[in-house]
């Protein structure tokens, strides 16, 4: 009774309770959005620095997108600001593209690279528990990715799947530095040396000095050694089959004189007197002698008179008998 009777009397102090609480929101509201901002400006500062790391070590691994810091301001035109919004966007997605597949090729490298299985054994063990982390936010970034960086997303679709890139990186980086920190640590004495015996087989395998025989041998005996210590997907294997047989390059036919000179019994004898004919000059052919002739030669007519050649080319012609 004494509440109501307290309300009754002083109602109008809801109205300066309403302000005050007004107040307090709009405190809180820009609380809110300058640790928002500074977060991002956090965000932006490690991105560069992991950049300049990455810069320093000689990769160039892009940083993940992120929202700009400053929103478009109430004067810019509605149709501006939405362009502005679609690039900025794009732009991320694009980014979020290159940091999203940075991160899986350098997975890819402990994946398909045998000798790397074999030197870090933990990045393909999903019982470990920071590899089976980075698996499962993989799945998630790989599960989130838009077909492509056009995609129309809502900014909580843009946020989460940045969120899962994000973590991705993280993940893949606490797995491999754990993974460096482990190496073989977690087999026994006999099964280290199963592993050091395939890396030297390994060697073998891949070394293009060998011969195929030994390095397919090779190939066999380290397939014989991680039989039962490490797990190698079928991916690894068809990689390393590809390194053992090497592809020698086509050998041209050499021809021999034994080759190209006929059997000696189909050669026909030359005289030691002959010189061999030099390759290029065809040799001249001698017509043979002309026998004489036993038959007279036919006379012509008329037939030119045999003078002392004062008067040459006058033909004289026979007297006819009476």
């Amino acid at each position: 009774m004494q509440f109501w009777e307290f309300a009754g009397s002083f109602w109008w102090l809801v109205f300066p309770f309403i302000g005050v609480l007004g107040m307090v929101g709009n405190a809180w509201e820009r609380g809110a959005r300058m640790r928002h901002k500074r977060r991002l400006e956090v965000m932006h500062a490690k991105a560069e620095l992991k950049v300049a790391q990455a810069a320093a070590r000689g990769k160039a691994v892009p940083a993940a997108s992120l929202p700009p810091i400053t929103a478009p301001t109430a004067t810019t035109a509605p149709g501006a600001a939405s362009a502005a919004a679609r690039e900025t966007q794009a732009t991320q997605l694009e980014r979020l593209f290159a940091t999203h597949d940075a991160v899986t090729a350098r997975w890819l490298e402990y994946e398909l690279d045998v000798a790397k299985i074999i030197a870090f054994p933990a990045m393909s063990d999903g019982r470990q528990p920071l590899t089976a982390a980075f698996l499962r936010a993989k799945r998630i970034a790989d599960g989130l990715r838009p077909a492509s960086p056009k995609a129309r997303l809502s900014k909580e679709q843009l946020a989460e799947y940045r969120n899962a890139v994000a973590d991705f990186e993280v993940a893949f980086d606490v797995a491999e530095r754990d993974a460096r920190r482990l190496r073989d640590s977690s087999f026994t004495d006999d099964e280290r040396k199963r592993l050091d015996t395939a890396k030297k087989l390994l060697t073998v395998a891949i070394d293009e000095a060998a011969t195929p025989a030994e390095r397919q041998l090779a190939y066999r005996r380290v397939r014989e050694e991680l039989d039962g210590l490490i797990s190698i997907s079928d991916e690894a294997i068809e990689v390393l089959e590809n390194k053992v047989m090497l592809e020698l390059g086509p050998v041209a036919p050499t021809t021999t004189a034994t080759d190209a000179a006929p059997p000696a019994s189909a050669q026909a004898p030359v005289s030691p007197a002959t010189p061999a004919a030099e390759p290029g000059l065809q040799p001249e052919t001698i017509p043979a002698p002309k026998r004489p002739s036993t038959t007279p030669p036919t006379a012509t007519w008329p037939v030119p008179s045999r003078t002392n050649g004062d008067s040459p080319g006058r033909v004289t012609h026979p007297k006819p008998h009476r």
